[in-house]
């Protein structure tokens, strides 16, 4: 039962009544498993762009560029970096006080490696009136990881990646992993008139840090890469927060009685991604970079993948026009058919009981969506989602990114198809969204709802249920034209851990 004081909360953060009630009916019966068709790969699902074609695509993408089209490139920011470090948060609670595991041995053995090795030296000078190595020499391995993790320290430990120092460049310049943002878009997303648009997505408590490293480092990459700058920020919005409930699913409140509501996920972002006025947007997590000695693979098949994207664009539209005609022959209307199936990769069982006219509104539906090309690299056992092959709930088949938590994993052949996926999703996508008359689609039309996911939290020593929406590359763009490409692994570079950053590429 919602109090006076519940409803009023509810007014300022933009929720409605109805949205609670949706939201404890999906604590009460939970989500539905999808019904996987089959794993896309290449064979079925997954297309591979041949190097003959790539120069084909690329130039279409240059071309693309010169027009009047705005393009972004959309960063998740937002997220704290506190997992990035889970390792040593173990060692500082470890019982003893050298370090002993492998993880360990290996962080401090290769200190001197890392981007911030330099910061964190002054930092442990200023903090502990001595430098790294002789805090090593006197066995003080935690004061080094407490400077480093902790707020009277770097504070690592709560910033968001995007703000921590990932990478020493060429010209010995420290940069954090927004920085090589900014250098990424440089290489494949400048228009002609020489102007870059990016857009991070970043908690409140940390915009204003984010503002300071881009008044900070602005000028000097905009000369260093003969571009301009427009870098815009955004948050999560509260609208798109979620009720957290007790184990019997009655909603959680806090010690004064007040609804306890949390963020939803990564997946409240197609909000923010549906607010942007951009024909075509670049999808990126803030932490795949690498420093611009590796970016050459990754900008050939940025380009590549943005150029398939807008010709196959092209074609959608070409098609609606003729729909919208009228007068398409039965040889066009055979094409479509063809196009939605074998390169949209959409089925129906039901188009050969169509009759003409439902057969038009049938390809209309389908080719009038938001379309998104996704990279997909071959799976090296790396946890997430993948691509695959679904059935949705008009009964037509489509490509689809879904995590594990989407799968029955109790049914032995959704299982078998998980496990022997052939391709792993790295977050890679290129977005189309606008239709064939230059209208924004509405984005959030476009949701799966019934695809959400229930974990459980704790508050105050309390046990919760949190609501996550939809994905924001899974149930939240459900509804899209959805391609996938193979792309290398070389262009997929994550940092999960802080001694990610002493791989190769990240070197």
């Amino acid at each position: 039962m919602l109090t006076s004081v519940d409803k009023s909360l509810l007014l300022d953060k933009g929720i409605t009544t109805k949205q609670i009630e949706e939201q404890l009916a999906c604590f009460e019966h939970g989500f539905p498993f999808l019904d996987i068709a089959y794993s896309a790969s290449i064979e079925h699902g997954v297309m591979v762009v041949p190097a003959d074609k790539q120069a084909f695509y690329a130039s279409a993408w240059d071309e693309y560029l010169a027009s009047d089209k705005t393009i972004i490139k959309f960063v998740p920011a937002s997220g704290a970096a506190s997992r990035m470090f889970k390792d040593l948060y173990e060692f500082l609670a470890a019982p003893y006080d050298v370090p002993t595991t492998a993880f360990e041995k290996k962080f401090f053995d290769s200190l001197p490696l890392f981007a911030f090795f330099d910061t964190l030296n002054q930092t442990c000078l200023s903090n502990e009136n001595e430098y790294i190595p002789t805090l090593i020499n006197q066995g003080k391995f935690k004061a080094i990881v407490s400077n480093l993790l902790n707020s009277e320290g770097l504070n690592y430990g709560q910033l968001p990646k995007g703000l921590l120092q990932f990478h020493k460049a060429a010209d010995n310049k420290i940069r954090t992993a927004m920085e090589e943002h900014l250098a990424e878009g440089a290489m494949y997303a400048k228009n002609t008139t020489g102007k870059v648009n990016i857009h991070f997505t970043v908690s409140p408590e940390h915009k204003p840090l984010f503002e300071a490293l881009v008044q900070e480092k602005k000028e000097y990459m905009e000369e260093k890469f003969s571009v301009k700058y427009d870098v815009s920020f955004s948050v999560q919005k509260a609208s798109t927060d979620t009720l957290a409930v007790d184990l019997e699913n009655n909603p959680f409140r806090l010690a004064d009685g007040s609804l306890l509501f949390r963020p939803a996920g990564h997946g409240a972002l197609i909000e923010n991604l549906n607010d942007l006025d951009a024909d075509i947007v670049y999808v990126k997590n803030i932490d795949n970079v690498v420093p611009d000695s590796f970016k050459c693979s990754t900008v050939i098949y940025k380009k590549v993948l943005a150029g398939l994207l807008v010709t196959i664009q092209q074609q959608i539209f070409d098609y609606l026009k003729l729909l919208e005609s009228g007068k398409h022959t039965q040889e066009q209307t055979e094409a479509m058919i063809r196009f939605v199936q074998n390169v949209l990769c959409v089925r129906s069982e039901e188009l050969k009981t169509m009759e003409d006219s439902e057969l038009a509104i049938y390809l209309r539906k389908k080719l009038l969506r938001p379309l998104r090309v996704c990279g997909m690299v071959r799976n090296v056992g790396e946890p997430g989602g993948g691509p695959f092959i679904t059935y949705n709930a008009d009964g037509t088949t489509s490509p689809q990114i879904l995590e594990s938590s989407q799968i029955d994993l109790s049914d032995p052949n959704k299982k078998a198809m998980f496990e022997q996926g052939t391709h792993f999703n790295p977050v890679d996508l290129i977005c189309a969204l606008k239709n064939d008359k230059g209208e924004a689609y509405d984005l959030p039309n476009y949701v799966d709802k019934s695809t959400g996911f229930i974990s459980q939290k704790s508050k105050d020593g309390r046990e919760l249920k949190a609501l996550e929406l939809p994905g924001l590359w899974n149930g939240a763009m459900s509804d899209w034209n959805t391609i996938f490409v193979e792309v290398p692994i070389e262009t997929f570079n994550p940092v999960k851990t802080v001694n990610d950053l002493l791989r190769t590429e990240h070197q």
